[in-house]
């Protein structure tokens, strides 16, 4: 029987996260999961890693209390040239067996009973909504138990623009997606660009999809110094197409209030100014007015 939820980690190096991501998923008090590792091109070796992590995997067959409650779970690793995040969760999406995948980076961890809470309230909603559903959200915290975000909602329908803009939730959200659905709607992949923000594609998917927003709080994360998050604007300067595909797309949504499509104008020259053959632009002609300080920026990003 397939599990209920693939739980998906890419891997860039870091090979000393590996062993407590597995200890946070063994304490898990629902094992309905598969732990699928996509390694995108580490230089570090990490199949010993990942070999003494199966062992020790394969050591849990059962909870000491009942018989029938197993406490291993499927485990699976896959290794690809280095092509950024994105290309990992396209490839870990293809090997997902799960109703639902959850990304969980590897600085990041789950408290105990995350998987219990997002399987029971998955196995709640009838077949009918489940269908409709594009998957579901929840809050984060950080390690110290400090919600992150600034508004608490619960049992509400939205998407991942909604919870943005109308909502006015702030902070990282954790969304799960259905599977089917991310098969898809998987990151485009383009040519010696390394990353593709996750948002290009929640937003897409956001179009048809709506999720269920639940106020458990299921992922725990800090910010990292050499995360994605403290060094974005860099690493969306080293990929440009991509960083411009994401705030030219949020300027055809009709759902994004006008004073954030400025934003995203603003952002689109900002690294439109990185690409290395400007090419055609996709924007409408009017946005052309927010060109010079999307300039500005670009000039002091370089600073």
């Amino acid at each position: 029987m397939n599990p209920r939820l693939t739980v998906i980690t890419p891997i860039f190096n870091r090979k000393e996260y590996l062993q407590r991501l597995f200890h946070c998923l063994d304490k898990q008090t629902c094992k309905d999961f598969e732990w699928i590792i996509v390694d995108d091109g580490s230089k570090e070796l990490l199949a010993d890693e990942i070999q003494e992590i199966q062992r020790l995997n394969e050591c849990l067959d059962y909870d000491e209390d009942s018989d029938l409650m197993p406490r291993s779970f499927a485990l699976s690793y896959y290794r690809k040239p280095n092509g950024g995040k994105h290309t990992a969760l396209n490839l870990g999406v293809t090997k997902a067996r799960g109703e639902l995948c959850l990304i969980l980076d590897s600085d990041d961890e789950l408290p105990p009973k995350a998987i219990e809470t997002i399987v029971g309230k998955w196995s709640l909603l009838s077949v009918s909504q489940r269908q409709e559903l594009g998957g579901m959200c929840f809050y984060m915290a950080h390690y110290n138990g400090k919600r992150i975000g600034s508004m608490v909602l619960n049992d509400v329908l939205t998407d991942s623009i909604d919870m943005r803009y109308r909502l006015r939730i702030s902070g990282d959200m954790c969304e799960i997606f259905r599977t089917d659905i991310l098969r898809n709607f998987f990151f485009p992949v383009i040519q010696q660009e390394k990353f593709c923000p996750e948002q290009l594609v929640w937003f897409r998917i956001a179009q048809k999809y709506k999720l269920k927003l639940f106020n458990d709080v299921v992922y725990l994360r800090d910010y990292l110094e050499g995360g994605l998050t403290n060094s974005i604007v860099k690493i969306r300067m080293e990929s440009p197409v991509a960083s411009c595909m994401t705030y030219g797309e949020m300027l055809e949504y009709k759902d994004i209030p006008f004073i954030y499509k400025i934003k995203a104008a603003i952002n689109y020259w900002r690294f439109h100014a990185c690409l290395h053959h400007a090419g055609d632009t996709t924007v409408e002609w009017y946005w052309y007015v927010f060109k010079p300080v999307g300039d500005i920026m670009h000039l002091l990003d370089k600073r």
